[in-house]
């Protein structure tokens, strides 16, 4: 029996995550001249008022206010919004300095975004090459290219079937046979072990809580005028870590992650010793 290839996934949520605050209050709420609160309490008040899925009303509201402003709501107009986003510092350099981590101990590492935001937006980011895939809403666009109606939608608690995705290596948000298919622990692509899931809040806890739960990692983000609120996420067990939203070379988010992949690795070995070395005898 070989030794399989140590696979790790990071997944990120990415709102407040990897940046500081929502996407489209970047550059799409200031286009449309109104504050980013009155934004979200009217998508919060047609959500209410509709009996409507909250993720639906912000996309609604998106669509609705960009045609009352004469706004183009392309796919290419939304991914240029991505050009705006300001990413936590050390970002833009931390996939590749985790990937190099990771090759020293020969683990490949896979990165994924699982977002209740825009998909379009973040692949305007300059970041967004370094995900093996990207799930998050979408827009469907019609002939003359204008969206029209949400294609995708990824709400807080939708978004775990993206982990279970993953984890057995069903990718294509179409391929559900596959992905309700049972399939033992050893012959999944990624093990839940070997999953790292970063998220800043209750949004996130579904994920975070499903990972800690299967034996992986959950790291709550914070920026220090919130940490109250991942204290308590910690407290209350739904998390292993809690960590500053700073991505630099040798912050404490990172020296827990690399800890965390040794962890991986060497569970990963002693597994497989386990297995090969301590056989009972047949009497």
């Amino acid at each position: 029996m070989e030794n399989k290839t140590i696979r790790i996934a990071l997944m990120y949520d990415f709102d407040k995550t990897l940046c500081a605050k929502d996407m489209q209050e970047y550059s799409f709420i200031p286009s449309i001249g109104m504050e980013s609160n009155e934004f979200w309490s009217e998508a919060n008040r047609i959500s209410v008022k509709n009996g409507m899925d909250r993720i639906l009303a912000y996309m609604y509201l998106m669509m609705k206010l960009a045609k009352k402003k004469d706004l183009p709501i392309t796919k290419q107009s939304f991914q240029d919004l991505g050009k705006d986003v300001i990413l936590y510092k050390g970002v833009k350099t931390w996939f590749k300095r985790i990937n190099a981590f990771g090759k020293s101990l020969g683990v490949e590492i896979e990165h994924y975004i699982i977002s209740s935001g825009l998909r379009e937006i973040i692949e305007g980011t300059p970041i967004a090459k370094e995900f093996k895939k990207i799930y998050a809403c979408e827009f469907h666009y019609n002939e003359r290219g204008n969206a029209d109606w949400p294609q995708q939608v990824v709400n807080f608690t939708t978004k775990t079937q993206f982990l279970f995705r993953i984890s057995k290596g069903v990718l294509e948000v179409l391929d559900d046979v596959k992905l309700n298919k049972k399939l033992p622990d050893e012959e999944r692509r990624i093990p839940y072990q070997n999953m790292i899931y970063f998220g800043d809040g209750l949004t996130d806890v579904p994920c975070m809580k499903l990972v800690k739960q299967y034996g992986g990692h959950s790291i709550a983000i914070y920026n220090k005028k919130e940490k109250h609120k991942v204290e308590q996420l910690l407290r209350d067990e739904r998390v292993n870590f809690i960590a500053e939203s700073n991505y630099s070379e040798n912050s404490p988010l990172e020296v827990i992650v690399k800890q965390i992949i040794k962890k991986v690795v060497a569970d990963n070995e002693l597994l497989f010793i386990s297995k090969e070395h301590t056989k009972l005898e047949e009497f």
